[in-house]
C-alpha cells in the first residue's frame, strides 16, 4: 500500500497484537540512510497506546482515524508548523509501522500522509522533518516561481523530473539546471546522480531550468554567431555539420582538430543523440569533472543546428586552457597535440568505470599471443570504458630483445592513434647567390644540393663545383634587411641556416705570392650602404641626419695596410663600378660650388651630439682610458695617406657587452688590436637581424616571421642614440674637401645603425673585432650616380631552371617504418629482468588489433640532437580501401571479428614551417557525403583529388564495415573551381577574425 492511500480501514487484528506489533517495530527498526519515516501527531498516538491497553474494543478512548490537523499551519496548503518538538508534538514512526496503522485506522480525509527520508548528516543519521524547501522556475519565465520540497537525500534528478512534469517541458528536451543562492550569483548543477544535501541546496534557494535551443545554444549563455543581420537568426537552414569555426587568435589548431572530430561519425552520433549525459563521470580524478565533454557537446550541437554559418568557440577554448595549461592564451600550437588532450579529457570525463580497480600487468612468458592479447585488452576495458576506447582504441604488439641475455619481453599495449615516422632524406637542397669578384659580374643564384648534417664548408664545396673557385675563397653570410644577419664559419652547421634565409657567398681575392714572413694579413671587411635623409631629424633632439640601408651588402678581403681611407674609398669606387657612375670634373667643380654649411653640421654634430654634449660626455669617460688612448695615439706612426685630406671621415668605437648593458671603450693601442685580428674571426658571433628603423624599403624592413622577439630585443639599440665619439678639431677642418667625393665612409655597427669612431694610426677601421663600415650617400648623389635597377639585377645559373623533384613516399612505407626493428635511445632505456640493469634494447612494433576509426599522425615535424625541420614530402595515401591485412600481425580472421579495410573522412592540414604556420582541414559530411575544406571560419566545396597534399598532417579513416550510406543526396551545385577556397565555391565565410566581436560578417551562397 502506497504512502498517500485514502484506504477505508481494515478489520484490525486484537488490541493486544496491534500493541505487539508496532512496538516490535518502533523498538527493532533503526535509522538508514534513504528510508522512509512517518510523522503522526502526537495526541492520536497517546490515545491509540492508551485504546490498545484497555483491551476493550469499545472503550471510549478509541481514537478514530488518523489525524494530523494539529501539526499544519493552514489545511489549505498543508505546510508544517515550524518549531515542532518530537515526543511533544508529534512521533516518528517507521514505514511499516505506519502502513499496519493506516491499514486499520485510515486516515482523516485530503490530508497528505508526512513522510520523511532518513538523511546522513556528518556525523549522524537523522529523520529530516523539515525537508528542503526551494523555489522552482524556468529560465523563459523566470517570474513564474513555484515552491516544492524536497529531501536532503533526494538526488538532483528528483527535482529536474519534478520541474519537467511542473513545467510541461515536452519529453526528450535536453535540460540543464542551475543553482541560484543570491540575486547574482548561480551555479550549474552537473552532476544529477548527486543528492541534494551533497549539492548544497537550502530552503530558500531558487532552481532554474533551461533548455537547450533549436540551433544547440543554451539560452544563459548564447554565444555570438556570426550572422549577416538580426533576422537571420531564424531564418537560415543550412547543412549540418558545414558550419566554420571563428579563429580567436592563433586557434587554427584547434579548429582544424574539431573538424575532423566533428566529422566522425560514431562520436558526433553519439553526442547528438545525447548519450553522453547518462555517462558524465564526475568523480574520476584524472578526469574533468565532465566539463571538457559538456563543452565539446555544446560545440558539436551548435555546428551539427544547421543554424549557423560559424561558431565561436570561446568557451570551449577556455575550458581546454584551464584544464591544460599549456594552451592556455593565443601562442600558435600543434593540432595533433591538442587532438590527443582531447580525446584523453573525453575518454576520461565519459569513462563508465567508476572505481578503477588495480592490475599487475603480466609479461607473455612464452604464451601464445593470442591469449597474452586477449588478456591486455580485457585488462585495458576494466580500467578504460567509453565511446573513445569504442571508437579510436586499438592494440600493437611491443617485442623488447636485451642485446647482451637476449631476453625477450612481449607485451600489448592499447593506441588511440598512429604516429608513423616519414623517410628522412640526408641530402636538402639549398638556394644561393653568388657574388663574383669581377665587379662588372651580377649575383649569380644557384641551386646546390648539401648534406642536411653538413657545414659551411660542405656548401662552399658544392658551389665551387660549379663556379671553380675554390672554396677556401668563398665566405657564407645571411642577408637580411640590407645588412648582414650572420656571417657564417666555415665549420658551422648548415642546420642554422633556414631554407627562407637569403643566403649569399661572396669571393675573396687572393694574395698575390710572396715569401711567408712577407704575406699580409687580410681584413674581411662588411660594406653597407646608407641614404642620408634630406631633413634633419629633429624629432631625436638632434639636429643630425637620419639614414637608411639600402641595396645589398657587400664582403670584401682587404689587405690590412690598405684600410686606409683614401685606399678604401677607391677600393669601394671599384667594387661598384657595375653600378655607381664616376663624375667627371665638370660635376666635381660644381659640387665644390655647393653650399658646405649643412655638410659641416652634418660633421661636427655626428650621431646627433653636438659639441657641448661631446665635451660632457668626454669628461665621463674613464680617465685611464682616455690616457692609455692618448699615448696609443703619440706612440704610433700615422702612414703618408692619413696626413693627406682623406675624402671620407671616419669614426669608430668599439662597442662591447658586459653584465649592466653596453659600454663604449676607447681604443687603446695598436698592438692591443693586433693580439685580436686573426684572419679566422670572419665572423661576429650572431649579430641582432635589426633594420634601420628609417629604412624606407617596407618589401625588405618586413621582419622574418617567427623573428619578431629577435627584431624587438634590438630596437633599443636602433632607435637609442649612438655611442659617445671623442672628434679631433683637426679632423673637423678638412670636412669641406668632402664635397668632391660621391659618399663618406662610416665605421658602423653591425646591423649598420650606429656609428663608431675612427681607428689608429689613420686606418679607416678599428681591428679588435669583425669591422663594418657604411658609404653614406647624399639622396641627390645617389639619384645621380647610383644606378639602383643595375644595382638590382643578378643573373640565373643552370641549376636553377632544372626542376625540382616533390619528394614522394605512400604512406604504406610509413606504416611498415613504424613496424622497423630499432635500438632504445640512451635517455630512454629499458630494464632488462635478467641483467638487473637498463640496456638499449630493440624494439619492434607490430599492429594486432584496430579500431572503428583510425587516426594517422604523419610525423612532419623532426627533431634530433642537431637538426630540426618539417618534412614537406607528399604522403600519398588512398581515399579508399586502405587495407591493413598485410600490416597486422593475426594473419587468420575469425568470422565474428571485422575487416581491415578504411576509407578516409578528414584530414589535418599544416602549412608553413617549424616556428609558424597555418592549419585547415577537409571533411566528408556523414549525412551527405560532400566533402568541404574548412579554414577557421570559411567554409567552401572540395573534390577529392585536392585532398592528397603535402600538407596532410593528421589523417582520420573509418573502417568500411562501420560506415553507413548518406541519408541525403550530394549537393545538386558542383564546385566551379579546382582550388581548395574559390571565392565562388564558399558556403561560409568570414569577413575578419574579428566578427565574434561583434563586427558583422558576409556569406556568399552557392547560386548557380
Amino acid at each position: 500500500m502506497t504512502a498517500n492511500s485514502r484506504c477505508s480501514a481494515a478489520e484490525p487484528p486484537g488490541l493486544e497484537t496491534q500493541r505487539r506489533e508496532i512496538e516490535s517495530l518502533l523498538r527493532e527498526c533503526e535509522l538508514c540512510a534513504g528510508d522512509s519515516w512517518y510523522v503522526v501527531e502526537h495526541r492520536w498516538f497517546e490515545q491509540w497506546k492508551e485504546f490498545v491497553e484497555t483491551g476493550d474494543q469499545n472503550s471510549s478512548s478509541f481514537p478514530g482515524q488518523i489525524d494530523n490537523t494539529e501539526l499544519f499551519e493552514d489545511l489549505d496548503s498543508y505546510h508544517l508548523k515550524e518549531r515542532l518538538v518530537e515526543n511533544e508534538d508529534f512521533v516518528l514512526v517507521p514505514a511499516e509501522a505506519w502502513h499496519k496503522l493506516l491499514t486499520w485506522y485510515s486516515m482523516v480525509v485530503g490530508q497528505p500522509p508526512l513522510e520523511r527520508k532518513v538523511v546522513d548528516l556528518p556525523s549522524t543519521l537523522k529523520v529530516e522533518v523539515y525537508p528542503v524547501e526551494i523555489f522552482l522556475c524556468l529560465h523563459s519565465n523566470m517570474d513564474n516561481l513555484i515552491t516544492a520540497q524536497f529531501s536532503r537525500a533526494d538526488n538532483i534528478h528528483t527535482i529536474q523530473k519534478a520541474m519537467c512534469q511542473a513545467f510541461s517541458v515536452p519529453p526528450g528536451s535536453e535540460c540543464r539546471l542551475w543553482m541560484k543562492s543570491s540575486d547574482s550569483s548561480c551555479e550549474r548543477l552537473r552532476n544529477l546522480h548527486v543528492s541534494v544535501l551533497d549539492a548544497c541546496l537550502s530552503s530558500g534557494m531558487t532552481v532554474i531550468m533551461e533548455t537547450r535551443n533549436a540551433d544547440g545554444t543554451w539560452p544563459s549563455s548564447r554565444p555570438q554567431i556570426m550572422r549577416n543581420s538580426v533576422e537571420e537568426q531564424d531564418s537560415y537552414r543550412g547543412q549540418s555539420g558545414v558550419c566554420g569555426l571563428t579563429n580567436l587568435g592563433n586557434t587554427c589548431f584547434m579548429n582544424s582538430a574539431l573538424q575532423c572530430l566533428s566529422n566522425t561519425p560514431p562520436l558526433t552520433e553519439y553526442f547528438l543523440q545525447s548519450s553522453y549525459l547518462e555517462e558524465l563521470n564526475f568523480t574520476n580524478p584524472l578526469g574533468m569533472k565532465g566539463e571538457i565533454a559538456e563543452a565539446y557537446a555544446d560545440v558539436i550541437k551548435q555546428m551539427w543546428s544547421g543554424r549557423h554559418y560559424s561558431v565561436v568557440p570561446r568557451v570551449f577554448k577556455t575550458k581546454v586552457g584551464h584544464f591544460a595549461s599549456q594552451f592556455l592564451g593565443y601562442q600558435q600550437h600543434d593540432s595533433q597535440e591538442l587532438l590527443s588532450f582531447l580525446l584523453d579529457g573525453l575518454h576520461e570525463d565519459l569513462n563508465r568505470v567508476k572505481n578503477k580497480e588495480y592490475i599487475e600487468l603480466r609479461d607473455a612468458e612464452g604464451r601464445p599471443d593470442q591469449e597474452v592479447a586477449e588478456e591486455a585488452w580485457r585488462n585495458h576495458r576494466r580500467r578504460n570504458d567509453s565511446v573513445i576506447v569504442d571508437t579510436f582504441h586499438g592494440l600493437f604488439k611491443s617485442t623488447l630483445v636485451c642485446p647482451e641475455c637476449h631476453k625477450v619481453s612481449v607485451t600489448f599495449d592499447p593506441f588511440c592513434y598512429l604516429s608513423v615516422p616519414l623517410p628522412v632524406s640526408k641530402e636538402r637542397v639549398m638556394e644561393v647567390f653568388y657574388v663574383s669578384l669581377d665587379p662588372y659580374a651580377k649575383p649569380v643564384q644557384h641551386r646546390v644540393v648539401v648534406p642536411k648534417a653538413g657545414k659551411v664548408s660542405d656548401l662552399c664545396s658544392a658551389l665551387s663545383e660549379m663556379t671553380s673557385v675554390p672554396p677556401t675563397q668563398m665566405v657564407v653570410a645571411d642577408v637580411f634587411n640590407h645588412h648582414f644577419f650572420k656571417i657564417y664559419n666555415a665549420d658551422e652547421s648548415l642546420s642554422c641556416i633556414l631554407d627562407r634565409d637569403d643566403i649569399f657567398v661572396y669571393e675573396l681575392s687572393v694574395q698575390e705570392e710572396q715569401q711567408e714572413e712577407q704575406q699580409e694579413e687580410q681584413v674581411l671587411l662588411a660594406l653597407y650602404l646608407r641614404e642620408r635623409s634630406h631633413y634633419r631629424d629633429y624629432g631625436s633632439g638632434s639636429s643630425s641626419y637620419g639614414t637608411s640601408l639600402f641595396g645589398h651588402p657587400l664582403l670584401l678581403g682587404v689587405p690590412r695596410s690598405s684600410c686606409s681611407q683614401e685606399a678604401l674609398y677607391n677600393l669601394f669606387l671599384q667594387r661598384l663600378a657595375r653600378y655607381v657612375r664616376r663624375p667627371d670634373p665638370s660635376e666635381e667643380l660644381e659640387e665644390e660650388e655647393e653650399d658646405d654649411d649643412e655638410e659641416e653640421l652634418y660633421k661636427t654634430q655626428t650621431n646627433g651630439i653636438s659639441d657641448d654634449e661631446q665635451q660632457e660626455e668626454a669628461e665621463k669617460v674613464d680617465p685611464s682610458q682616455t690616457q692609455l688612448s692618448e699615448d696609443a695615439a703619440a706612440n704610433s706612426q700615422p702612414d703618408a695617406t692619413a696626413n693627406a685630406d682623406p675624402p671620407p671621415e671616419l669614426n669608430h668605437t668599439q662597442e662591447t657587452t658586459n653584465g649592466s648593458g653596453s659600454q663604449t671603450e676607447l681604443l687603446t693601442s695598436a698592438e692591443g688590436n693586433d693580439a685580436n685580428c686573426s684572419s679566422n674571426e670572419n665572423s661576429c658571433g650572431n649579430p641582432s637581424r635589426t633594420a634601420d628603423a628609417t629604412s624606407e624599403s617596407p618589401a625588405e624592413q618586413t621582419p622574418r616571421p617567427g623573428e619578431e622577439e629577435r627584431e624587438e630585443d634590438k630596437q633599443e639599440e636602433a632607435c637609442s642614440p649612438s655611442p659617445l665619439t671623442v672628434e679631433q678639431p683637426t679632423k673637423r677642418r678638412a670636412c669641406r674637401k668632402r664635397r668632391k667625393s660621391l659618399f663618406t665612409i662610416q665605421a658602423v655597427n653591425s646591423n649598420g645603425t650606429t656609428e663608431r669612431g675612427s681607428g689608429e694610426g689613420g686606418s679607416a677601421v678599428s681591428f679588435s673585432s669583425q669591422p663594418y663600415v657604411a658609404i653614406d650617400w647624399d639622396p641627390d648623389m645617389k639619384k645621380r650616380f647610383y644606378n639602383e635597377n643595375e644595382a638590382e639585377k643578378y643573373d640565373k645559373h643552370a641549376s636553377m631552371e632544372v626542376p625540382q623533384q616533390q619528394t614522394t613516399v605512400q604512406l604504406q612505407e610509413c606504416i611498415e617504418l613504424f613496424t622497423t626493428v630499432e635500438t632504445l635511445e640512451e635517455e630512454n632505456p629499458w630494464y632488462c629482468p635478467v641483467c638487473k640493469k637498463h640496456q638499449l634494447a630493440t624494439k619492434k612494433l607490430d599492429l594486432w588489433s584496430l579500431p572503428e576509426v583510425l587516426i594517422i599522425h604523419l610525423k612532419r615535424f623532426s627533431y634530433t640532437k642537431f637538426t630540426r625541420e618539417k618534412l614537406d614530402s607528399i604522403v600519398e595515401f588512398p581515399l579508399r580501401d586502405l587495407d591493413f591485412s598485410d600490416c597486422l600481425l593475426r594473419k587468420n580472421l575469425s568470422n565474428g571479428e571485422p575487416p581491415s579495410c578504411y576509407d578516409l573522412i578528414a584530414v589535418s592540414n599544416h602549412y608553413g614551417g617549424l616556428r609558424d604556420g597555418h592549419y585547415t582541414s577537409y571533411a566528408k559530411n556523414k549525412d551527405n557525403g560532400q566533402w568541404y575544406y574548412f579554414d577557421d571560419s570559411k567554409v567552401t566545396y572540395a573534390r577529392e583529388p585536392q585532398i592528397v597534399t603535402n600538407a596532410a598532417y593528421v589523417l582520420f579513416y573509418h573502417r568500411q564495415d562501420k560506415i553507413r550510406k548518406p541519408t541525403l543526396p550530394p549537393p545538386s551545385t558542383s564546385p566551379a573551381s579546382s582550388t581548395p577556397q574559390p571565392a565562388n565555391d564558399a558556403i561560409t565565410s568570414c569577413k575578419d577574425n574579428n566578427a565574434e566581436l561583434g563586427a558583422s560578417s558576409y556569406v556568399t551562397m552557392e547560386t548557380d
